[in-house]
């Protein structure tokens, strides 16, 4: 079976962009998942399951930093980009380098959504939704549990 590549700019402990890689797309089984990922944290990231609005851990954390995956610790989002929504979601006007996510087509709920996941491990993040503040006017919302906030170093 051949193993899938993906590009995936890395970061820094600074925050600082160290250029884009090829890395194998990390795939392990649901038991291997389940292994290492409290349950929400396994829920949302590989089912797409969602928190409950204001109860996830650092929901409303306004400390300098960066979001990165729970999963695999690919970067995706920089503290200096998150702002209060007011949904009771981590979210941010754009991530952190767009060759870390993953933007698709989500028609469940009865409604037609873009859902944001990690390239590299696939992990469920949270939507998109064309509502958000400047200079993107986006707002990428995302569930707290499927982020580890790292203090900027």
């Amino acid at each position: 079976m051949a193993t899938t590549t993906v590009s995936v700019t890395e970061f820094s402990a600074a925050g600082q962009a160290l250029g884009v890689k090829p890395i194998p797309k990390l795939v392990r089984s649901d038991e291997d998942w389940r292994r290492l990922l409290p349950p929400l944290a396994f829920e949302v990231t590989r089912h797409a399951g969602t928190e409950r609005a204001f109860t996830g851990p650092g929901w409303d954390n306004h400390a300098d930093g960066l979001y990165r995956c729970v999963c695999c610790g690919t970067a995706l989002f920089d503290s200096r980009t998150k702002y209060d929504s007011g949904t009771g979601w981590p979210s941010f006007y754009r991530p952190i380098a767009a060759s870390n996510v993953r933007e698709t087509r989500d028609g469940s709920l009865f409604a037609v959504r873009t859902a944001v996941s990690c390239v590299l491990c696939d992990a469920h993040l949270g939507h998109v939704f064309g509502d958000g503040p400047r200079p993107t006017g986006l707002r990428y919302c995302m569930n707290a549990v499927a982020l580890k906030f790292v203090p900027r170093a």
